[in-house]
């Protein structure tokens, strides 16, 4: 690779490891589509992709974790099914028609990040509890983790808005999801477990620079963003996926 290459990819890398960090998801649907354009084969830019995804957001996790800003009882139960899940819905994916997923998915998504914008719930006073909470991870988790392994993309751009429309600070919900996409990231690599040809050397600076990222966009999300803040950030970010959501249905066509 030329030296345009890793220029190009190490600056792009820890620009979005960063800004998605900073709303807990990752950023594995933009690095497929840039390793790919800069001249990456599909089948290595996939596992590349979620393997970045664990590095960045494992990173995030931990900032978030130090900052309490993870809540176990419900994340927990939100992973566990995730995991579980995900594998059904990779094996569902030969039997429906994955535009129409694309399309419902993307609805759902322009949907929430409007309401992210400019909807405000009211936070809860006093904690979920832990029937609810569990029973509420369940459910957020099935749904998550199956379409994730369904349509390929991320299941925290499910898991943000809806822990916020239950009352959970952006920023304890952004942690949260950063937690449990870790995990979800590094089962879908193991799904892709080989990485053919690439170079570890570009996995390894890739690497770096995306834990680089993660670790300056959740230290800022910390420290220097309010909750109403990044809750615009997530909107704006979810209504990005859904238009490449959209893109790709076209493709599809």
């Amino acid at each position: 690779m030329s030296l345009t290459v890793y220029i190009v990819s190490a600056v792009s890398v820890f620009f979005f490891s960063g800004l998605l960090a900073m709303a807990g998801l990752g950023a594995a649907f933009i690095f497929v589509p840039l390793f790919y354009y800069l001249g990456v084969p599909l089948a290595e830019a996939v596992p590349a992709a979620l393997l970045l995804n664990v590095v960045s957001l494992m990173f995030a996790a931990v900032n978030y974790y130090r900052g309490g800003l993870i809540n176990w009882r419900i994340g927990l139960p939100i992973l566990i099914t995730a995991v579980l899940l995900a594998p059904m819905g990779a094996h569902t994916t030969p039997f429906v028609d994955k535009r129409l997923f694309l399309g419902m998915f993307a609805g759902f998504l322009v949907f929430a990040g409007f309401m992210m914008l400019f909807y405000k719930p009211a936070l809860r006073t006093k904690p979920l509890n832990r029937a609810v909470e569990s029973g509420a991870g369940v459910a957020v988790g099935g749904v998550a983790g199956f379409l994730g392994g369904l349509l390929g993309v991320g299941g925290g751009n499910f898991i943000v808005p809806v822990l916020n429309w239950l009352g959970i600070d952006a920023k304890v919900a952004a942690g949260t999801t950063a937690m449990v996409v870790v995990f979800a990231s590094f089962s879908g690599f193991l799904g892709h477990v080989t990485l053919g040809g690439l170079s570890p050397v570009f996995i390894g600076i890739m690497a770096l620079f995306s834990a680089l990222g993660s670790i300056v966009g959740s230290q800022m999300m910390k420290t220097r963003i309010s909750s109403s803040q990044l809750k615009k950030i997530i909107g704006v970010l979810l209504l990005i996926i859904a238009a490449k959501m959209l893109f790709d249905i076209i493709k599809l066509t």
